[in-house]
């Protein structure tokens, strides 16, 4: 991983801070994994936590901690610490082997971040809103368990807002979409889903 290709965009869940890189060489996101353990475990020591549960999880020969990358990301005090990162196809088994009220949540808010782009303006913004209630309102409604299901719902939350986003496109005559967004954001790409998917399957 190469560090000087990182940028680091801290994201909230339940007003918690996780602490998340975006890799643009590989497109995709790294989320700390002491942030989400802390979560999950609801831990006063999360990272001790996770030392143990790393600790076990090798000892079975779980091949998920060995894809585990060090980066020096800030931690609360304000100093620079290694901490764990992992890409969202393996927190997820992750959070399999932590028995947490959090668990489902978290997966859900994994699954969206894995559609997100950046640099977007004033409509995205509002369009990425209605794209994240509606897949809240559906995964509570549907209950859905992981991956491939989590990710289905985050595709029909996307789907509402780029209908709406197409919508406002025609009315418009233009494209909302941020000249300034290197992405070339979509709310949500068939084939990143796919490529997570097939991971996940492998």
């Amino acid at each position: 991983m190469d560090e000087n290709k990182m940028q680091l965009i801290n994201k909230l869940f339940n007003n918690e801070t996780i602490r998340t890189i975006w890799d643009k060489d590989e497109e995709k996101y790294y989320i700390s994994v002491v942030d989400i353990v802390g979560v999950l475990a609801e831990s006063k020591n999360p990272t001790v936590y996770w030392r143990v549960l790393k600790k076990r999880l090798k000892e079975e020969g779980n091949e998920t901690v060995t894809n585990c990358n060090g980066l020096k990301l800030k931690a609360k005090d304000g100093k620079y610490r290694m901490t764990d990162v992992c890409d969202i196809e393996g927190m997820f088994r992750i959070i399999e082997s932590i028995p947490s009220k959090n668990a489902e949540p978290i997966k859900q808010w994994l699954a969206h971040l894995g559609t997100e782009r950046d640099n977007i303006d004033n409509i995205e913004l509002i369009l990425t809103d209605l794209s994240e209630e509606a897949t809240k309102r559906l995964a509570t409604k549907q209950k859905p368990n992981g991956l491939k299901e989590n990710i289905k719902v985050a595709k029909m939350g996307g789907h509402a807002a780029k209908v709406a986003r197409e919508d406002i496109e025609k009315n418009l005559g233009e494209s909302v979409v941020s000249k300034t967004n290197k992405l070339d954001y979509e709310y949500i790409e068939d084939k990143k889903i796919k490529k997570l998917s097939n991971k996940n399957e492998s």
